[in-house]
């Protein structure tokens, strides 16, 4: 039998809740110094400077920020592009990537300090 929550949930499913058994498993690998995710890795940018972020934030390029589906806002992490080795420490400051199978969305200056193009191969680090 579900519990009230989870009956709740089920109702709300297509609107913008996280489900709570998600959020429980991440946050268990979240550790200072531990990977934390590997995927891909996307920047955003241009079209969306100067607009307001899940945050509340104005977005701007050139700050070295990411946007992330389930870490805390103002979390630290450190971006490890795995081609090159190069790494960049970026706060969490929006929600996304909306595109399947990518992990983070990284700023332009972001991307760039980690020598990325479009998409690229990535590590997230707990700090």
């Amino acid at each position: 039998m579900a519990s009230d929550a989870e009956a709740g949930y089920r109702k709300k499913r297509h609107t913008i809740h996280r489900r709570p058994a998600v959020e429980a498993r991440h946050d268990a690998h979240v550790r200072d110094g531990g990977t934390l995710q590997s995927g891909m890795a996307s920047w955003y940018g241009p079209g969306f400077h100067g607009r307001k972020t899940a945050s509340g934030e104005r977005f701007n390029t050139n700050d070295l920020t990411a946007a992330h589906r389930f870490l805390p806002f103002g979390t630290r992490v450190k971006v490890v592009n795995q081609a090159t080795g190069r790494s960049v420490v970026v706060r969490i400051n929006d929600r996304g990537p909306f595109h399947r199978g990518r992990v983070i969305d990284l700023s332009r200056a972001s991307a760039a300090a980690i020598g990325m193009g479009g998409t690229t191969r990535v590590q997230l680090v707990a700090l």
